[in-house]
């Protein structure tokens, strides 16, 4: 008896002192137990019967996390203080459980059952009752398949009432493991799971698509987060930041530049062509005025710069006369421009001078704004 009671007491306070975390351990569904155990057993006072220890072994299956049954069998060696000598007694039960918290590594419990007590005195005749019983405990899981175990139990015999209390071990087995997912991870926040990220790192707020890559709705190859220039046409060469390549550096994208090669400094137009914009002729008229002599000066200063540049000096003219005659007007306009070139230290031998007459306007020659652009001279280089 001292024995069980002291059995009972460690057992209880390993329960309560172990900490409840580290071991990954549940009330599994489907798996059988198998429950040694030890302890007491207490008489009531008018069944003249010692308080004795008990041995016990319990077979049980979880119906589920929450709910299991099991049957249960003790032995109870126990002596007659009315002269009836050492008793032999046999409790037997089927009991149900309902456990609490059954994902903890501490799982509390209640149970009721019926059974029956049969007791075997050495001198006397054999006597069974009935029973039914009522009580809880605590499973401790020390790892996934093994549990401490701790239970106090009201035995209802009519019109006796006894007490049973047990600690033991619980062992689990036949059932399927559970195995236990690992939680896909998103380190970079996009909502794409890093086994499925593409591109792994995009900053935070970053619009992705369901490989985990930033957009890039032009298609430029540029994520649009970074492209400074969005909606770029389709096959169009970009830089880093997702800009169309200016090669010559004009201001006009090489796509749309009409004039590349254009050189450092050339001032140009929507085009992109070197257009010498001030530098403009009346009606019928080929003479430079002075308010263009600025210009064409910067021309020379450009051509000294890149001494292997060579130009086509390029006269229009608007629609104004007939086609003959506005060639030939857009020659001499080509000319007074060489000429001048020519006068302030520029090599002949780099320049051409070429008519287009009324071919290649540059605005509509319906307006006398538009006749008054297409009165000009542009630069083109030739290398």
């Amino acid at each position: 008896m001292k024995l069980a009671k002291a059995m009972l007491a460690v057992s209880v306070g390993v329960l309560f002192m172990v900490s409840a975390g580290g071991v990954r351990a549940e009330i599994k569904p489907g798996w059988f137990t198998l429950s040694p155990y030890i302890g007491g057993y207490l008489f009531e006072g008018d069944q003249q019967l010692r308080h004795r220890p008990t041995y016990g072994l319990g077979l049980g299956y979880n119906l589920d996390e929450h709910w299991g049954t099991e049957a249960v069998f003790n032995y109870i060696d126990t002596h007659s203080r009315e002269g009836a000598g050492d008793v032999d007694g046999f409790l037997y039960r089927l009991d149900g459980l309902y456990h609490f918290m059954p994902d903890r590594r501490l799982v509390p419990y209640l149970a009721t059952g019926i059974g029956g007590l049969t007791l075997d005195p050495d001198r006397g005749r054999t006597d069974s009752d009935f029973i039914l019983n009522y009580g809880g405990g605590l499973k401790y899981f020390l790892n996934e398949n093994l549990a401490l175990r701790g239970d106090v139990r009201h035995v209802l015999s009519f019109p006796e009432n006894n007490l049973l209390y047990t600690v033991g071990l619980t062992y689990f087995f036949g059932g399927q493991k559970i195995v236990v997912a690992e939680q896909p991870q998103d380190s970079d926040g996009d909502g794409v799971y890093d086994n499925s990220d593409r591109c792994p790192g995009t900053p935070a707020g970053v619009t992705v698509d369901r490989f985990g890559c930033p957009l890039d709705t032009d298609g430029d190859g540029v994520y649009d987060h970074l492209d400074k220039c969005p909606g770029t046409p389709a096959g169009i060469k970009v830089d880093g930041r997702g800009c169309p390549l200016d090669t010559d550096g004009d201001g006009v994208y090489d796509h749309l530049d009409e004039c590349p090669g254009t050189p450092q400094g050339a001032t140009v137009d929507e085009r992109g062509c070197w257009v010498l914009k001030g530098v403009n002729f009346d009606t019928a008229k080929w003479d430079i005025k002075p308010e263009g002599f600025k210009i064409l000066d910067n021309v020379v200063s450009i051509l000294k710069k890149n001494p292997s540049l060579r130009l086509e000096i390029q006269g229009h003219t608007d629609n104004q006369g007939s086609a003959t005659y506005n060639q030939k007007l857009s020659e001499k306009r080509a000319g007074s421009v060489l000429m001048y070139l020519v006068k302030k230290g520029v090599m002949k031998d780099r320049l051409k001078a070429v008519g287009y007459g009324l071919s290649k306007p540059a605005a509509s020659n319906e307006t006398p704004e538009g006749r008054a652009r297409n009165r000009r001279v542009e630069l083109k280089p030739v290398r």
